[in-house]
Parts: C-alpha cells; sequence; structure tokens
C-alpha cells in the first residue's frame, strides 16, 4: 500500500479522496492555488503545498509543479480525481517517469479512450453496441454528405477529442449539413486544438445511462449496475439517479455483463465508465470515462462500495477481491448538484457564502468543501458541493430529496437549490419519464 498520496485536485472531490485515505491509513498531501490557501481540502490535509496562480493553468494544470510537490513531500503515489489532469495520459506518463504511482489506468487506456474515434473503434471490437456512424474522421464535406445520407438524417457531427458538448452540432436535413460540419471542426478546434470530427446517428429522445466498472489490471472486472444521468442542460448533468427508472433487471444485468466482459479483455485496471445513450430499449455506445466520476456517490450508496478505496488498492497491485455475485443493489439514490448559479439564468455566483447548513439524517449525505465563510473563488467550475440521499425505493428517496432540500441553507450567494425544488413539482421527474432533453424544454418553457 502507498505511504503517502498527494492529490491533484481540489474541492469536494479533493476532501473525498482525503477521506479515503486517513480510512486507509495514508498519509495526505493537498496542493493549492493562491486563491484555494483556506479551502477546506487544504485544512484538512497532512500536509499541503501552493503550486500557482488561481488561474487553472498555473496551478491545477502546472504539471512541473505537481511533480515538483511529489518531490519535495516524498509523496509515492497521485490521485488526480476528476477534471484537470485526471484523463490526461502524459500526465500518467511523466510520473511513471519520475517513478510516482498514478492513480487510475494506464497512460496506453486512458489515451486510448480518450479519442471518441478509437475509443468507438475499440467498444465495438470488444463487443460494445455503438451508435452508427463513420469508421474514422471525416473532414471533407462530400464524404459527410454520402455518409450522412447512408446513415439516415438527422445525424449528429461531434468533436473526436474533449467533451462537455463542445463540438456538437446536429444537421436535422442535408441543407444543415455544410454548416453544422464546418462550425463543429471550428468549435473543435478552438476548445481542444483538434478539429477532428466524425459523424453518428442522431437519436431523437434517448436517455444517458452510464455502467460503473471496478477491473483490476489482471483480466477481473466487474460492474456496479448503472446510473442514469439524463437531466442535463447543454450537455451538463446536473442530477444523476442509481438505478435508472428506465431499465428492468434484465437489460441491467445483460449490458453491466457486457461491459466488464470488455474491461477483462481489454486487463483495464481501476474504475472507470462507460456512458450509452439508451432508446426503444437499445444501447448505444458514446465514450467511456477512464476515471472516478462526479456521481460515484450514488453507486456508492446502493452498493456499500466505497469506489475511492477500492480504486486506491488495485492502483497499489492489489487484486480485485470483490466478486460479481458479491454485489447486490440495495434502493435508490439521487444526486444534486449544488452549483454557485443562479437557479433560472445559471449565470455564475462566485462570493462569500454567510451562512451554510448542510441537511442531515438518515439516508443524506453532503459531499462539500463549503463553510460559512468561504469564498467561491471564480476561476473554477460553480460546484458547492453534491447533495445525495438514499431510500428503500424510489418514491422514497423523492421524498427524502424533498425534505433534504428543504433543510439546505446556502446564504450569501445564489444557489440551483430553488431549481431541484421545482423539478420535484414536475410529474416526468416523479414519475421518472425523462430524456436528454427534457430539462432544456422544460427550462425553454419556463423563461
Amino acid at each position: 500500500m502507498f505511504d503517502k498520496i498527494l492529490i491533484a485536485n481540489r474541492g469536494e472531490i479533493a476532501l473525498r479522496i482525503e477521506r479515503a485515505c486517513k480510512e486507509l491509513g495514508i498519509a495526505t498531501v493537498a496542493v493549492h492555488s493562491t486563491a484555494d490557501a483556506d479551502a477546506m481540502h487544504v485544512r484538512l490535509a497532512d500536509e499541503s503545498v501552493c503550486i500557482g496562480g488561481a488561474a487553472a493553468k498555473d496551478s491545477y494544470l502546472n504539471i512541473p509543479q505537481i511533480v515538483s510537490a511529489c518531490e519535495i513531500t516524498n509523496a509515492d503515489a497521485v490521485h488526480p480525481g476528476y477534471g484537470f489532469l485526471a484523463e490526461n495520459a502524459r500526465f500518467a506518463e511523466i510520473l511513471e517517469e519520475h517513478e510516482i504511482n498514478f492513480i487510475g489506468p494506464s497512460s496506453e487506456h486512458i489515451s486510448l479512450m480518450g479519442n471518441k474515434i478509437e475509443a468507438k473503434e475499440t467498444a465495438q471490437k470488444l463487443g460494445i453496441p455503438v451508435v452508427p456512424g463513420s469508421d474514422g474522421p471525416v473532414s471533407d464535406y462530400s464524404e459527410a454528405k454520402r455518409l450522412a445520407k447512408d446513415i439516415g438524417y438527422p445525424v449528429l457531427i461531434k468533436a473526436a477529442s474533449g467533451g462537455g458538448g463542445r463540438g456538437m452540432k446536429v444537421a436535422m436535413f442535408e441543407s444543415e449539413l455544410e454548416l453544422a460540419l464546418a462550425t463543429a471542426r471550428t468549435e473543435a478546434q478552438a476548445s481542444f486544438g483538434d478539429a477532428t470530427v466524425y459523424i453518428e446517428k442522431y437519436l431523437g429522445k434517448p436517455r444517458h445511462i452510464e455502467v460503473q466498472v471496478l477491473a483490476d489490471g489482471r483480466g477481473n472486472a466487474i460492474h456496479l449496475g448503472e446510473r442514469d444521468c439524463s437531466l442535463q442542460r447543454r450537455h451538463q448533468k446536473i442530477w444523476e439517479e442509481a438505478l435508472s427508472p428506465a431499465l428492468n433487471e434484465e437489460q441491467r444485468q445483460e449490458i453491466g455483463e457486457t461491459v466488464a466482459d470488455a474491461m477483462r479483455k481489454l486487463k483495464y485496471k481501476g474504475v472507470g465508465t462507460v456512458e450509452f445513450l439508451y432508446e426503444n430499449g437499445e444501447f448505444y455506445f458514446i465514450e467511456m470515462n477512464t476515471r472516478l466520476q462526479v456521481e460515484h456517490t450514488i453507486t456508492e450508496m446502493i452498493t456499500g462500495i466505497d469506489l475511492v478505496i477500492e480504486q486506491i488498492r488495485v492502483a497499489a497491485g492489489a487484486p480485485l477481491t470483490i466478486r460479481q455475485e458479491d454485489v447486490t443493489f440495495n434502493g435508490h439514490a439521487i444526486e444534486c448538484r449544488i452549483n454557485a448559479e443562479n437557479a433560472r439564468t445559471f449565470r455564475p455566483s462566485p462570493g462569500t457564502i454567510t451562512h451554510f447548513h448542510p441537511p442531515g439524517g438518515l439516508g443524506v449525505r453532503v459531499d462539500s468543501g463549503a463553510y460559512a465563510g468561504y469564498t467561491i473563488p471564480p476561476y473554477y467550475d460553480s460546484m458547492i458541493g453534491k447533495l445525495i440521499v438514499h431510500a428503500r425505493n424510489r418514491n422514497e428517496c423523492l421524498m427524502r430529496l424533498k425534505r433534504a432540500l428543504g433543510e439546505f441553507v446556502v446564504d450569501g450567494i445564489d444557489t440551483t437549490i430553488p431549481l431541484f425544488n421545482a423539478l420535484l413539482a414536475e410529474p416526468a421527474i416523479a414519475d421518472g419519464m425523462y430524456d436528454i432533453h427534457w430539462l432544456e424544454e422544460y427550462l425553454a418553457q419556463d423563461s
């Protein structure tokens, strides 16, 4: 096992990793920017190192500074959390060159799944169902026109690198294709430094379903069920559920075992999430995230398995000790991302929190580094924390969520708490009848 882990992240995920390390008896090092000197993850770590200025490029994305912090503190491993450098294959390689363990998959697997074209080709070879589309990159309009005709309109043009909805354009008809192709390429180049795009069939009203996997790099892999992440705004998730209200047990086991079998063949190591669009009973692979997900919490609540502890163990070389038959799903869990944003306009609301009172009680969990007097900086994402509730079934979970939101006090800044209160009053939410477009259509009606 590792002696000391440096956490190359900030906020609630850094704090979450610190807690797992303490339960394993591992010393922790927090790195931070000048803007995060008073952050909770810095206060609770065994050691802390300032690695640069407020801008992420000067600190949390500054690889030389992070490596130097490892050397100064004698940290023998780095946990990247999510975001920042979590899926940076070169970062993993550099740590390996310095004989520092990267808590995650191999750099080869990060690189493979980081390119969506290669990831799709790999998924198909491993037996994972994929969305009909081009076999590789498309740059020529005449080629795009021929492919779109074969696939059938509408089609989606997607950036091969990156994510978050950037470099994605829909062409409903042939007359829209040329502009959509050019716009997607320009946006992909500006966002990711890579103008490569490909074409897929655009699904009308799918759900976003993702399967959590855990593997040890020795050919052992299990799945931990699925999460439904269909409530999104501009391709950004805001509400996640486990298990999905759209799937039955047979579908769950079939897609779960398909993914787990693929990870065994790949000899994947660590935690990972394989994401699908799901429509009319069919799953279509869209990407794999080779890291811990923001929404890992709801999988933990229904399985009782600490994903961060398991992630650390397999990174240290331990074999997987949990068998598929050991995994049981208990009840239902929902996560709401509480952001420092106006609940109607989604305009960021950085500033000082004057009062902070997280909810409590049976089945309620809050992952947050916020506290009264803490200032939300304007330099990073706007997440204050995550509210996670767990109950015996979905109806009880919704009632518990309503109660917990009513207790949650964050004064001094705007938050998205009013949005979740409004969503709980919607029949579609109560019935679990929503798709990836539902929230934006709801917000458009409300504006």
